[in-house]
């Protein structure tokens, strides 16, 4: 259930967003409650973020999120990492689309089609 891509998603909006609610990061994020609150446990508990209580607020369940020096460089980490994959995946794609368009037009499919 925790993994990098969550883990990267949860770190990038909290950076920018640390009282988003976990019913809202949820919605952001495309994934279920349940996993957001695992996810922000471990990564709480392996020293990513720091949470604070808003005592003041009128909404005692309010919480912040905040990114610790630890979660900063594990975004960073992340961060590359997928930038790696995302680039391989990019070559790929590039070299599957040039076989189909030679394909294609060897077989004529592409006389009739505009780009």
């Amino acid at each position: 259930m925790f993994d990098d891509t969550t883990s990267y998603g949860l770190l990038k909006t909290l950076e920018h967003n640390p009282s988003l609610s976990q019913r809202d990061l949820a919605k952001r994020l495309g994934i279920s409650l349940g996993k957001v609150n695992f996810c922000l446990n471990a990564l709480v508990e392996k020293g990513c973020l720091k949470v604070n209580n808003f005592r003041n607020s009128d909404n005692k369940l309010a919480y912040a999120y905040l990114l610790t020096p630890r979660g900063a460089e594990e975004k960073a980490r992340i961060t590359v990492h997928f930038l790696q994959y995302k680039m391989q995946e990019y070559e790929q794609l590039r070299s599957e689309i040039k076989t189909l368009k030679r394909e294609a037009k060897q077989t004529g499919l592409l006389e009739n089609v505009h780009p």
